[in-house]
């Protein structure tokens, strides 16, 4: 705590320093006139005095803006855990409340963007290092040249298009470049479109896809195409995390000038601790790293910048009496 952090100005700071000098210099020229001393002297003991008084009290008033240059210079070089003392009630205070924001976020920005580097590069190696395994045995003979070869190495690509596809998709929705396409239309008929997609799929791991709509003639406002890639996004981890013989339920209801899109699963659901990280991009539970049931990471994020650009919200519940339920509400 600084001698002036109390003052809530910086006008009423500088008032003070110079009723501090003054008064200073007035005690000393008062003093100077008791004992004898002569004016000259009086007076250069009194200019020392205030300059002192000056300096220290002046000292704590910037004394903000000097941790803010050095930080900035630390930022400069990458180091974004700098931070500035902040204890002043006047606006050099705020700025240096405003700089520590500032700070905080830039290095939430930095962790992004590392994180970001390393998921896309861990993602990309794992479909490149087992397509250049296949490549090398076939090139050395190992392996014949049969189906079961060449669709593995389909797969491999596939899963690569897809990855570059939902970086540059994630990439344009990040930027703005992305215009809704708005019109009316039938849930249902959204519902119902995504559940026949991901059918096939899901009788494969033995999983149940069922729809209900409410009311049946509901009517949804916004892009079609964009809200089908969020619900589709959805299903796909619900289906991927669900057990053998569960169930995914996808739901759409309105009322009071908001539609509920649902999308509830039987897994082992989402720690309530991770349920905002979930959102964020290469984000995936640890649970899903290790059985390496995950996807890219990338689907959910995707799905709150769709629907972000609505104006509508998206998050997760827990299940009953286990799973999760993905929910977008969506102004109707």
């Amino acid at each position: 705590m600084r001698p002036l952090d109390f003052l809530g100005s910086i006008k009423l700071k500088l008032g003070a320093v110079i009723v501090a000098a003054v008064a200073a210099t007035v005690a000393v020229v008062s003093l100077g006139e008791r004992v004898g001393l002569s004016p000259v002297v009086t007076g250069i003991v009194a200019a020392a005095v205030a300059l002192v008084m000056v300096q220290l009290l002046a000292h704590g008033m910037t004394f903000p803006l000097r941790e803010m240059v050095a930080a900035a210079r630390a930022m400069a070089r990458g180091d974004y855990g700098r931070r500035v003392t902040a204890t002043s009630r006047d606006e050099v205070g705020e700025l240096a409340r405003a700089f520590n924001t500032m700070a905080g976020e830039l290095a939430e920005v930095d962790r992004m963007r590392r994180d970001l580097v390393a998921n896309v590069s861990h993602e990309l190696r794992t479909p490149i290092g087992a397509l250049r395994a296949k490549l090398e045995n076939l090139v050395d003979d190992v392996e014949p040249v049969d189906r079961a070869t060449l669709e593995a190495m389909l797969r491999q690509t596939e899963r690569l298009a897809n990855l570059v596809e939902q970086l540059l998709d994630l990439s344009k929705l990040e930027s703005g470049t992305v215009p809704l396409e708005r019109s009316s239309f039938m849930a249902a008929r959204l519902l119902e479109r995504v559940v026949e997609e991901w059918r096939p799929r899901a009788e494969v791991r033995d999983v149940r896809l069922e729809t209900d709509v409410q009311p049946g003639e509901l009517v949804l406002h916004g892009d079609e195409e964009r809200l089908h890639q969020v619900l589709e996004n959805l299903v796909a981890n619900a289906v991927r995390h669900s057990p053998r013989g569960g169930r995914v339920h996808v739901r759409a209801c309105g009322r009071n000038g908001v539609v509920r899109l649902e999308v509830a699963d039987e897994g082992r659901g989402i720690p309530p601790n991770e349920a905002e990280r979930v959102f964020e991009r290469f984000y995936r539970p640890d649970q899903a790293r290790s059985q390496g049931a995950g996807g890219s990471g990338l689907g959910l994020a995707i799905a709150r910048w769709i629907v972000d650009l609505h104006g509508g919200t998206i998050r997760v519940e827990p299940g009953d009496p286990h799973g999760c339920t993905m929910v977008v509400e969506l102004a109707r």
